[in-house]
């Protein structure tokens, strides 16, 4: 895992994600469920429903830091959706829109880890999103109508058809 960025943050913020989600909980006793006006964890306001997004957001990280493509897929997946949030939490503060209670500091961090997911998400642990042909190999003796070269994905036992390179 630590040879991934991308699986590394995943695992990371999955689990971050996860504890603020459980934690939220804790201080959101009487809260309304989607109300607009939440309690404080540390500097960020929290209602029940942005406890159980933060809660879906980690589980989603934690599960999909099993696989580099995974990973990478979902951090930049999450990484938007935060971004989106982050720039729209701006005008939804003070407003009856404002359904998961969103302040300036929720809107800081959001635009934070949409900047790290989406970063190294986009940069990081490219080579293994291109490695779909891995093998290729020269026939011995090529016949007239045999391709020059063969190539397959990791796991190919020689079956199949090559393609000319």
């Amino acid at each position: 895992m630590t040879s991934s960025p991308n699986r590394l943050l995943a695992a990371v913020f999955g689990t971050v994600y996860l504890l603020v989600g459980l934690a939220g909980f804790v201080v959101t006793s009487g809260v309304g469920f989607a109300a607009t006006e939440g309690r404080n964890l540390l500097l960020f306001e929290v209602n029940p429903l942005h406890n159980i997004v933060h809660l879906g957001i980690g589980a989603a990280l934690l599960l999909a830091s099993r696989s580099v493509r995974a990973a990478r897929g979902t951090n930049v997946a999450i990484g938007a959706v935060y971004l989106l949030v982050g720039v729209v939490g701006l005008f939804l503060v003070d407003t009856g829109a404002n359904i998961i209670a969103l302040n300036g500091a929720d809107n800081v961090l959001h635009l934070a880890s949409a900047l790290l997911l989406l970063g190294v998400g986009l940069a990081a642990d490219r080579e293994d999103a291109g490695r779909a042909v891995t093998a290729c190999r020269r026939p011995s003796r090529p016949a007239a109508s045999a391709p020059r070269w063969r190539c397959a994905a990791p796991g190919w036992s020689g079956g199949g058809s090559g393609g000319a390179r």
